[in-house]
């Protein structure tokens, strides 16, 4: 190393000569050279000449001549050289200029304020980023007690940090923000809109990226209080996965703050299910004493006095949540931190970091500590020792950050130590941190963690919440190379969202993609391509660019794709086909970490046993596992993670050796379910229907073909369903499962045959993609999305069926006339209502034109053989969906009860989106809103998607005691078997039966059982009657022996006397009187008897 650099004496006569050469400079280009030079010679002769010549006091009092612009200016120019030539180290010299210039902001002459801005611009970009704290003091001063124009100055040389010095911005938000939303509410137009420009920058520092989407929200607040209701919305539908920690609680509590005392009850209930959500991801008891001890009075008072009794109940655990974290009023607050006393203690130390030339003993005590040999270095050296605290604060040890300690020590050095010493600065850097470094792990040394020999991906501490709901709290993520993880934890408690917060890189110190490949595999193609082929599908990949395609080929062919599956459109491929091309694309991006949820749906067992071994084969890939399928789970996994009290628990071992030490867990097995219960509600009565065994829903040799397909995808299909039936529809991807369904509901029409539905039935049905029910409501609570779907006392969705909507050539047959006796012609408007015709019905018409006076009956096969067959349908859906939701109030609580009773948590169906919902709660409320309106037949397509096994048991006790008829696909071989005794097998497009069928093909027979027989079929006693029991009903027994007493002699026959023309008018005006008083006035509708 060089000698020290020992500082000289000063020739003050010289450094006066050049003071005034600067002082009396005639134009702009003489005082700059005057300037450098002055800048050079201090540079030469040392710092010290700064205060020995008398040079910094000299520029101030050329900066406060009010009588010479020439000086003010002079002033300016001086300054900035002077921080241009000698850099960072001069910085601590320099810094009390600062509001020296920005008084100059507001001088008259603009070449003067060009100059101070100059200078300001310079002395700042002499700070390292570590000196951020100190010199935002200094800008703080200016900005609260400043001129206008000082103010904007201030704010923006506050801007100019947050690029270079993020983090150490972010640590000074709590003491900055409340200085810079004073001038947000400026009366000067211009402070105020630069407030808000540096309020907005400030805030982007948050190492939170939870908030970042909301930050010019949460700006907005500061200075518009009325937004804050909206920006509490927000932030109750957010995801939040990061650590709560100090910067982010000083830009969020002014705003909890006022939300808090909101009139509004909504805007209180959504403040403190936030709180309480955020607090639990705040780990610093000291960090939560300080920001959030002024919340507790807020939230005690909305305990105490809230007029809602869900409000007190959720402040009452946001209180707790306070109390529990540090927060307190009554309490004694932690000391706040003593920097003063810290940066003292590293200033004594790194003086035995100096040169012994750097240093003096005292001359009047020998016994006193050793000073610096100059006021400039000490200066210097208190300056540093502010950001080392800093550094020693945040344990700031590591290699990486070496920089930083040169930067914060040894740069300060430099002019004292001699030419040719620049690396010097750099070891005296690296010099303080290990010196600290080595005092830190003296008082701290961590324990070694055992790794087993295993290659850990990850050890990562984090907690994860949604919105207002804390999924996972203070946990780890621990996972090795090439283990198998099967994640278990009922619906809702956040186990897509940890694999999305993994695969979007939102989970604290997780790997990023640069380091650890995770590639995430979904049950479907979001928001992709569909009009693409399979192979072009794959290649379009931005991922995949320079892939070869034969290696796409090869990947694809390895899943199960043909050349001919390989040509088609990919929005026409089935689910399961989808998931295979899901999994080959996943495949084909070489992961390290594989996150798979639910990779089983929409497989069929073929594809399930590939899967399986194929994970198995994989050595090097670590898996993480979501899966409702326990056979799946049992023989992929090799560990379980379990939620458990909102943390993971990681047992090693499969499914089996885990349900062996946790024994409740044994519904992971079977269909019992052992803690939630579902409970559907009774299906309705069916007009005309009086035996389980009859046919209700039929079709008759059907044949289906997907347009832009050349293959029909269903051939001569015949099947129908009862009131008893248990029906189980398999077969493999693509066969036609789910078109057979979409036929028999209505969703699509076949090209050849026909489908029969009873006028009164209702059926609920839940789509094998649930969401496509709710897609478009996604900005709605669940009771609000039922509320809205049966608003008008019928369900609104029939409306939107294929076979229901009234086309072109539809409306043209509305312009068919009808001649009447008389022989006039009329043409049809609507139909306004339907009533019993011995074995069918007849509608009332409203005629075009006419009054509704001259409303005739007409029956339906009159209406049918006209060609109003969609027309008549859709009234028959209507009417039927009204016999069965009109009588249903949707008041909150009721529709809350209903979702309860089907197993979603009451809560999250009364105050969360359903966008924030997880898939198996979707389901729930799609078979929710399906059951609503007490349908007679309930079809589930793929219902085991998306529950688990705790879910599944429950659904299946339901379905077990309902009533009602039920139709299943699935691939859960387990579920099937245990409810349907009557299975239609399809494969190729062609249907074969297998089991016990259970339908009389006729459904209106003319026979009526006898009495003892009709007491067990009739609608009524149809809720009694289990479904085995009603399965064991044969055709035989269903009316071949009617009209005939126990001994077989015939009944009697008892004449009815024909009613008068008059007495039939009389009667027909009653009944349309009571129809038009219910649909007035709503309530149970009415018989259609004759009686008065």
């Amino acid at each position: 190393m060089s000698p020290v650099a020992m500082p000289q004496t000063p020739n003050k006569a010289h450094f006066q000569d050049i003071l005034e050469n600067l002082k009396t400079a005639p134009t702009a280009p003489d005082a700059k050279a005057a300037a450098d030079k002055l800048a050079k010679e201090v540079s030469k002769v040392g710092l010290g000449s700064l205060l020995d010549a008398d040079i910094l006091n000299s520029l101030h009092q050329f900066a406060l001549n009010k009588k010479s612009g020439y000086e003010r200016e002079s002033a300016a120019v001086g300054l900035q050289s002077l921080a241009t030539v000698l850099g960072a180290s001069a910085g601590p010299i320099l810094l009390p200029s600062l509001p020296l210039m920005y008084d100059l902001y507001m001088d008259k002459g603009e070449v003067v304020r060009n100059a101070a801005t100059e200078a300001v611009k310079a002395i700042l970009k002499t700070f390292p980023p570590e000196s951020a704290g100190q010199v935002f003091r200094v800008l703080e001063g200016i900005v609260e007690k400043g001129k206008w124009k000082a103010k904007i100055g201030a704010l923006d040389g506050l801007k100019m940090f947050v690029k270079p010095a993020r983090e150490d911005v972010a640590n000074e938000l709590g003491t900055t923000l409340p200085k810079v939303e004073l001038a947000l509410h400026d009366t000067k137009q211009e402070v105020s809109s630069a407030a808000t420009k540096c309020a907005t920058a400030l805030c982007t520092t948050l190492a939170n990226p939870d908030l970042t989407p909301h930050i010019p929200m949460l700006v907005t607040c500061m200075s518009n209080p009325e937004k804050v209701p909206e920006c509490i919305k927000a932030l109750s539908s957010t995801t939040f996965v990061a650590e709560v920690t100090a910067p982010a609680l000083a830009v969020l509590v002014p705003l909890l703050a006022r939300a808090l005392n909101d009139r509004s009850m909504e805007v209180q209930r959504r403040t403190v299910v936030v709180l309480d959500n955020l607090v639990k991801l705040v780990r610093d008891p000291k960090v939560a004493a300080r920001y959030l001890s002024g919340l507790v009075e807020g939230v005690a008072k909305i305990k105490e006095g809230a007029s809602f009794p869900e409000v007190r109940a959720f402040a009452a655990a946001a209180h707790a949540t306070l109390l529990k974290s540090g927060a307190s009023t009554s309490g004694t607050a932690p000391p706040p931190r003593d920097l003063a006393a810290e940066a003292s203690q590293a200033f004594s130390q790194i003086l035995t970091l100096l040169p012994s030339e750097l240093l003096e003993s005292s001359q009047r005590n020998s016994n006193a500590p050793v000073e610096v040999i100059h006021p400039v270095l000490r200066q210097c050296l208190e300056f540093s020792s502010v950001m080392l605290a800093n550094l020693i604060y945040d344990h700031a040890f590591t290699d990486s950050d070496t920089p930083r300690w040169t930067r914060a020590f040894g740069v300060f050095l430099l002019p004292f130590l001699g030419e040719g010493t620049r690396d010097a600065t750099e070891i005296y850097g690296e010099r303080a941190r290990s010196h600290f470094h080595a005092a830190y792990l003296a008082q701290f040394v961590p324990a070694a963690s055992d790794v087993n020999g295993e290659e850990l991906l990850c050890d990562t501490l984090f907690s994860l919440a949604y919105g207002a709901l804390l999924l996972l709290s203070h946990t780890t993520l621990r996972l090795a190379r090439g283990r198998r993880y099967g994640i278990l934890g009922p619906n809702g408690s956040g186990k897509s969202t940890l694999m999305r917060s993994l695969k979007d890189g939102k989970v604290e110190n997780f790997p990023p993609q640069e380091v650890l490949k995770t590639v995430m595999v979904e049950h479907s193609l979001q928001g992709e391509d569909g009009s693409l082929s399979v192979i072009d599908f794959i290649a379009a990949d931005k991922q995949l660019v320079g892939t070869p395609r034969e290696r796409i080929v090869e990947q694809l062919s390895e899943v199960g794709f043909d050349e001919k599956r390989q040509a088609d459109i990919v929005g026409g491929l089935s689910g399961g086909w989808k998931m295979k091309l899901e999994l080959a694309r996943a495949m084909l991006y070489n992961a390290d970490l594989l996150l798979l949820d639910e990779p089983t749906n929409h497989l069929d067992r073929t594809s399930v046993k590939w899967l399986e071994d194929y994970l198995i084969a994989q050595k090097n890939i670590t898996c993480l596992i979501v899966s409702h399928d326990s056979g799946f789970l049992d023989h992929v996994t090799t560990d379980i993670i379990h939620y458990e009290s909102k943390k993971l628990v990681y047992y090693s071992g499969n499914l089996s050796q885990f349900v062996e030490r946790h024994p409740e867990a044994k519904s992971y097995y079977t269909l019992a379910a052992t803690s939630i219960k579902f409970s559907f509600p009774s299906p309705g009565s069916l007009m005309g229907v009086r035996s389980n065994t009859r046919a209700i829903l039929k079709m008759t040799r059907c044949t289906f073909t997907y347009p832009g397909r050349s293959e029909p995808s269903l051939i001569d299909v015949s099947c129908a369903l009862s009131l008893s039936s248990r029906v189980g529809i398999i077969g493999p991807n693509g066969a036609g499962k789910s078109t057979l369904i979409k036929l028999l509901t209505g969703e699509t029409e076949p090209q050849e045959g026909a489908v029969y539905k009873h006028p009164s039935l209702r059926v609920g049905y839940v789509s094998q993609h649930a969401t496509h029910h709710i897609d478009r409501h996604l900005e709605k609570t669940p009771i609000q999305y039922i509320q809205w779907r049966y608003q008008d006392g019928h369900d609104r969705e029939i409306l939107e069926k294929a076979t229901r909507v009234v086309t072109e050539e539809d409306r043209k047959l509305m312009d068919t006339e009808f001649v009447g006796k008389t022989g006039e012609k009329r043409k049809l408007e609507m139909i306004m209502g339907r009533q019993k015709l011995k074995k069918s019905f007849q509608y009332e018409v409203k005629w075009r034109g006419l009054d509704h006076k001259f409303n005739v009956w007409i029956p339906r096969e009159q209406l049918l053989e006209k060609g109003f067959v969609k027309l008549v349908q859709q009234f028959d859906d209507l009417e039927s969906s009204r016999e069965g939701a009109g009588t249903r109030e949707t008041a909150a609580h009721i529709v809350r009860k209903h979702l309860e009773d089907i197993g979603l948590d009451g809560d999250i169906a009364q105050y969360n989106e359903i966008s924030g919902l997880s898939g198996g709660q979707k389901i729930k409320l799609v078979i929710a809103a399906a059951l609503w309106n007490n349908p007679q037949i309930c079809i589930l397509d793929e219902p085991s998607n998306f529950l688990d096994r705790d879910a599944l048991g429950g659904l299946a006790v339901a379905i077990r005691d309902w009533a009602g008829a039920v139709v299943i696909i699935s691939h859960n071989n387990e579920f099937v078997t245990a409810l349907c005794p009557e299975i239609w097998n399809i494969e190729g497009g062609r249907m074969t039966h297998k089991g016990k069928c259970a339908v009389v093909e006729d459904a209106f027979a003319d026979g009526k059982l006898t009495p003892a027989r009709s007491r067990m079929v009739t609608p009524a006693g149809s809720r009694i009657a289990t479904p085995s029991g009603s399965a064991a009903v044969t055709p035989a027994g269903s009316g071949a022996e009617d009209n005939k007493t126990g001994n077989g002699a015939a009944l009697p026959v008892i004449k009815r006397k024909k009613k008068t023309r008059n007495q039939l008018k009389a009667q027909e005006e009653r009944r349309r009187l009571r129809k038009l008083d219910w649909l007035t006035r709503g309530g149970p509708k009415p018989e259609d008897t004759d009686s008065d």
